[in-house]
């Protein structure tokens, strides 16, 4: 069993009501479990609860790695993976703002690489 806590309603409704306003629709939001690393001097893996939603061929997850933090990235292809620049958040509500905006500025980008 997990020491890390399952998301709560609460966090899981701020997730979904996050990413229907980003794509105009609610999407499905599946729950998980993966295994992390949380300390990079330590090699042991943790169990960790997750979500992950698909949106516009693009694959989003956010992993609690604690009570109240997150960690979070989105990728194509298992060679295209991106994270926001912020190893881990305090709050679920910035976790999935961050992760959506930097996954739209990257689509904008992609798009027009002039931007």
């Amino acid at each position: 069993m997990s020491a890390i806590p399952d998301f709560t309603n609460d966090e899981l409704d701020i997730i979904k009501q996050t990413v229907a306003e980003r794509f105009g629709e609610p999407k499905d939001i599946e729950l998980a479990d993966t295994e992390m690393r949380l300390d990079k001097s330590i090699t042991q893996l943790t169990n960790c609860p997750a979500v992950y939603w698909e949106a516009r061929d693009c694959h989003f997850v956010i992993v609690k790695t604690g009570g109240k933090r997150y960690r979070n990235q989105f990728f194509y292809r298992g060679y295209q993976q991106y994270g926001t620049g912020i190893e881990e958040y305090d709050d679920i509500f910035n976790c999935t703002l961050t992760l959506l905006q930097v996954q739209a500025d990257h689509e904008s980008q992609e798009k027009d690489p002039t931007q």
